[in-house]
């Protein structure tokens, strides 16, 4: 019997498409697995069926790799082998030695596919008094097993494997157009970016760079969380604008009210990504705004925050509590223990929570907004990250 070693992806929603989006959607999740593997300069041979695809070369860097690439719900590394019962049984003996050990709960998972002559059940039992023969004495429990061990005969071969690695689940990168996120050097905007990235969306960033109304070290930790979000999109370039902010700063705070200064502050943001966007076809915003958590993200003041752009604004982490927020930001890599000052001066010391469109409008027409918008896009650096890397690009004159 031949064996050979390989990582079994498991794909999930995909399946649930119809047969030519699957087919689609399938060719980019294939073209993302190859992309993060050529990035980490791994070898590899991959075999595609339905509902599993087998990937042949090291291993473990290859099921370390691939369970970050959004869309595959786990991955196994596992022992591929003849489909007959026999085939699988030796090579399950082969995976449990070692592992299994008198007097502990055992159970084995099977699963058969396009192949006859036997049922997932037969094939269980037949290998469980395989296994029996090697390491007898384990304690057959199918509800609270210590050690479990999963087979599977399919049309094309025996799998035999004894752990998942959680993939991401969601969608292939790629499959459901592009957004541009309000990038900051906070923990919110992010996980937004990464949860619209596990959709299946390809982001780019603009980051409004408040110059001397910012915390010295927030330009830089922005910059950080593109660098790290690119990791999450291997061969794939991850832009971000970085927009100079100071000129709107001193033009509102000589003009309107400063009760209402984040609220102005965000609906600015969101004019200028939303002309940025303009640029570049992107089909939406996306915000990491959260329900009542600072006094510009209010029900009251993000429908007034909405109204500034006809562009949808997606909030992914709306109803997130703060601490879930966090366990995203720390399982992704943008969770900074010790940020620096990135705090804002020109927040408000008493900031207002209910605002008004017609109320806001008023204040506003005080501004060159035309003007203020222009420039803020014109001020615009761009910064490609790559990989896992990031540095400004050139932009042509």
């Amino acid at each position: 019997m031949e064996t050979d070693t390989a990582v079994m992806v498991r794909i999930g929603e995909l399946w649930l498409k119809s047969e030519q989006v699957k087919k689609q959607f399938m060719a980019s999740l294939m073209h993302n697995i190859r992309a993060a593997l050529d990035a980490e300069s791994i070898e590899y041979k991959t075999e595609e069926y339905r509902g599993r695809v087998l990937i042949y070369g090291d291993a473990e860097r290859i099921a370390s790799v691939v369970s970050r690439v959004f869309g595959i719900v786990d991955v196994s590394i596992c022992t591929t082998c003849g489909n007959s019962p026999e085939d699988i049984a030796a090579a399950a003996i082969s995976v449990a030695e070692g592992k299994l050990h008198p007097g502990m709960r055992f159970a084995v998972r099977a699963r058969r596919q396009h192949v006859g002559g036997f049922t997932s059940q037969e094939l269980a039992r037949i290998v469980a008094d395989a296994v029996w023969e090697k390491v007898p004495d384990f304690v057959v429990d199918l509800d609270n097993p210590e050690y479990e061990i999963f087979v599977e005969a399919r049309e094309y071969g025996g799998i035999v494997y004894d752990s998942r690695i959680p993939g991401q689940g969601g969608l292939p990168l790629g499959t459901a157009g592009k957004a541009m996120v309000l990038l900051s050097a906070g923990i919110d905007s992010p996980v937004a970016a990464w949860l619209m990235m596990r959709r299946g969306v390809v982001v780019s960033g603009v980051f409004m760079d408040g110059g001397r109304w910012a915390g010295p070290a927030t330009k830089d930790l922005a910059l950080d969380n593109a660098r790290i979000l690119s990791t999450w999109s291997p061969g794939r370039n991850f832009a971000v604008w970085v927009v100079d902010m100071e000129p709107f700063f001193a033009a509102m705070i000589a003009s309107c009210d400063r009760h209402y200064t984040c609220i102005f502050c965000k609906r600015f943001m969101m004019r200028v990504a939303d002309a940025l966007a303009s640029r570049g076809r992107f089909d939406a915003l996306v915000s990491g705004e959260n329900l009542g958590q600072v006094a510009s993200q209010t029900i009251q003041n993000m429908r007034v925050i909405t109204a500034s752009v006809e562009t949808p604004i997606l909030r992914p982490i709306l109803t997130y509590d703060k601490e879930e927020t966090v366990a995203i930001a720390r399982k992704i890599g943008t969770f900074h223990e010790n940020p620096g000052d990135t705090g804002c001066l020109a927040v408000p010391r008493k900031p207002a929570t209910r605002s008004t469109v017609e109320l806001i409008e008023k204040e506003e027409g005080s501004l060159d907004l035309a003007e203020l918008i222009e420039n803020a896009c014109a001020s615009a650096e761009l910064w490609i990250a790559r990989n896992g890397t990031i540095s400004r690009k050139a932009l042509e004159t």
